[in-house]
């Protein structure tokens, strides 16, 4: 009978512990050339592109929109640009379902 171990970690991430770019791209399977190109089209956001990647930090939100574009690509075959627009419509559709709900409408 063979014995399996796994070891987790875990960061926590917030205001005070944000993630720099390898570990965002850690965290996605990813690289940090990947990240780049995740602010380039503007999926994730860093106070200013003038600083080197090494310097960028990233919040949960971040994480989260990474993910959800690297499950994009994988599962449909999309290229940044295109899981940049897909996030944006479906974060739009979100908002208005939210505001139909608000005033009670849908």
């Amino acid at each position: 009978m063979a014995n399996f171990s796994s070891v987790t970690t875990t960061t926590a991430i917030g205001v005070s512990h944000p993630l720099a770019a390898n570990e965002l791209a850690h965290a996605c399977g990813a690289d940090t050339a990947w990240v780049v190109q995740l602010v380039e089209v503007g999926i994730v956001q860093v106070s200013t592109t003038d600083a080197p990647p090494e310097r960028w930090e990233f919040s949960s939100t971040d994480l989260q929109h990474a993910l959800e574009a690297r499950r994009l690509e994988r599962d449909f075959g999309v290229n940044l640009d295109a899981a940049a627009l897909i996030l944006d419509l479906q974060h739009e559709v979100r908002r208005l379902k939210a505001v139909l709900q608000a005033h009670g409408v849908g």
